[in-house]
C-alpha cells in the first residue's frame, strides 16, 4: 500500500466532515439516525477482523458468532462511543479496546439472557465467517497482530469492490478485469504491451488507463480510511500505519 498521494487525492475539510467515523464521533452519546446509520455501516464492514480476534483468543466459531453479534448489539444500545474518549479517534482503536472491555465485563451476564437481549442486531454475514477464517494463514502472531493484519486486508477489499463497481457501472467491466493486476508492482514491471494487444488499443493508452486506475485507487483508499478516523488530520497517520502492519506480514 503506498502512502505517495498528490494533492487532488486530498478530501477537502467540508467532504471530511460526512465520513462515517466522525458522523458518529459527533453524535456522541446521542442516537440520532444518522449517526446510527453510519456505525452500522462500519460493522457491517469491519466485523471480520473483529470475529478473527475473538476466535484467535480461542473462542469456538459459535460463541465467537454469539459475541460478535452480542458485542454489536450492545454497542448500538448502550451508545459506547460516548465513553471512548481516549480511542474513539479511530473507529479500528475504539473497536478493539470496546471488545476487550466486552468480554472482560459484560459477556457473562449477556450469555444469562436471550441472544441479543430483544436489541435489534446488526445484520452480519455468519455464514462465511468460518470459510474465511479457515483461509486465515496458520502462525503464532497474538490475537492483536491479526486483528490488525485482518483490518488493513478488509480495508484493502473494501475499496477494490467500489472501484471495480465504479468500473462496472461504467460499462468497462472487462478494463477492469485486465488492469486490475497493474495495481501491484512496480510500473516498470507491468505488461503494457502484452495488455495493448489483448485489448485492441495502443500501449500508450493502456499506460494512460493504469494510470487513472491507480489514481482512483489511491483517491478511494484514502476515502475508505477517512470512513474510520474522527478528522482529516488522522488520515495521513492511519495510513502509514497501515502500510507498515501489511509490510509486517510480506
Amino acid at each position: 500500500m503506498s502512502t505517495s498521494t498528490t494533492a487532488a487525492c486530498r478530501p477537502p475539510e467540508r467532504w471530511f466532515g460526512t465520513t462515517h467515523w466522525s458522523v458518529v464521533v459527533a453524535a456522541g452519546r446521542s442516537d440520532t439516525p444518522r449517526a446510527r446509520a453510519a456505525l452500522e455501516k462500519l460493522c457491517q464492514t469491519y466485523w471480520f477482523p473483529l470475529y478473527t480476534y475473538v476466535r484467535r483468543r480461542g473462542q469456538s466459531p459459535e460463541d465467537a458468532q454469539d459475541l460478535t453479534q452480542e458485542f454489536f448489539a450492545r454497542l448500538l444500545e448502550k451508545h459506547w462511543v460516548g465513553n471512548a474518549d481516549q480511542t474513539k479517534g479511530r473507529f479500528r482503536s475504539f473497536l478493539l479496546s470496546a471488545m476487550n472491555h466486552f468480554l472482560a465485563d459484560e459477556w457473562d451476564k449477556a450469555r444469562a439472557q436471550k441472544r441479543g437481549g430483544g436489541v435489534p442486531t446488526v445484520p452480519l454475514q455468519f455464514d462465511t465467517a468460518e470459510t474465511r477464517y479457515g483461509l486465515e494463514p496458520e502462525d503464532n502472531v497474538t490475537p492483536e497482530r491479526s486483528f490488525e493484519l485482518r483490518w488493513v486486508l478488509t480495508l484493502l477489499e473494501e475499496v477494490l469492490n467500489r472501484l471495480q463497481a465504479e468500473y462496472e457501472q461504467e460499462g468497462k467491466a472487462d478494463l477492469f478485469a485486465a488492469l486490475n493486476p497493474c495495481l501491484v508492482g512496480e510500473r516498470t514491471s507491468q505488461p503494457y504491451a502484452e495488455l495493448a494487444a489483448k485489448l485492441g488499443i495502443s500501449e500508450g493508452t493502456v499506460k494512460s488507463a493504469v494510470h487513472r486506475l491507480r489514481q482512483r485507487y489511491r483517491q478511494l483508499l484514502r476515502d475508505e480510511i477517512a470512513q474510520t478516523v474522527a478528522g482529516s488530520a488522522d488520515v495521513d497517520e492511519e495510513l502509514r500505519h497501515l502500510s507498515a502492519v501489511l509490510a509486517g506480514a510480506a
